[in-house]
């Protein structure tokens, strides 16, 4: 475990390190959660197209409990683990990059990551059927929040790919709810 750990500092080092002050500018926009309101308000138009209003209302009411999911698991993780965020590691702070605003205590898992990977599959699989390439804009999307974490130095590669991956599997199954929901109700 401590060498998968040690690969996971020194890939957030290399990965962090990339980064540039040209940059930092377009990766904050790219992880500050309101700059995706203009996509889920097309997601949103898109999803009241494809099930009409009672569909529609189904799936707000079910992203809104999977988003309240994938945020309080990642909260349960961190007090669980209490693995400390890259920026709070105080022998790093002159080798790596913080553009962040602010940085929490402990980063193991990502919300962000989770939450947005949660939104991408749910909103692709829920979506596929009319816009079939569309999940692959919104996982590319998803892996972009995600890699602004590290960019940012607020979390390892290992606390975004975990997060990723709940969300992704918590989106998998919020989608097989909505189509049953949908099914039933709308």
């Amino acid at each position: 475990m401590e060498t998968l750990l040690e690969y996971d500092h020194e890939l957030f080092l290399y990965l962090n390190s990339l980064g540039t002050e040209t940059w930092d500018g377009f990766w904050l926009i790219v992880t500050e959660k309101l700059s995706s309101i203009p996509l889920y308000a097309v997601l949103l138009y898109l999803i009241y197209k494809k099930f009409g209003v009672k569909g529609t209302v189904i799936t707000i009411l079910l992203v809104a409990a999977m988003i309240a999911c994938t945020d309080q698991l990642a909260n349960l993780f961190k007090h669980g683990f209490q693995r400390p965020r890259p920026c709070k590691v105080e022998e790093w702070q002159t080798t790596m990059r913080f553009i962040a605003e602010r940085c929490g205590r402990y980063g193991y898992f990502s919300a962000h990551a989770a939450s947005s990977m949660a939104a991408a599959v749910f909103a692709g699989l829920a979506l596929q059927s009319k816009y079939q390439y569309l999940i692959f804009f919104l996982l590319f999307w998803a892996a972009m929040v995600g890699y602004s974490r590290i960019y940012l130095g607020v979390h390892y590669p290992g606390d975004v790919l975990t997060g990723m991956i709940i969300g992704a599997l918590l989106g998998f199954g919020f989608y097989k709810a909505q189509q049953k929901l949908v099914q039933k109700f709308a």
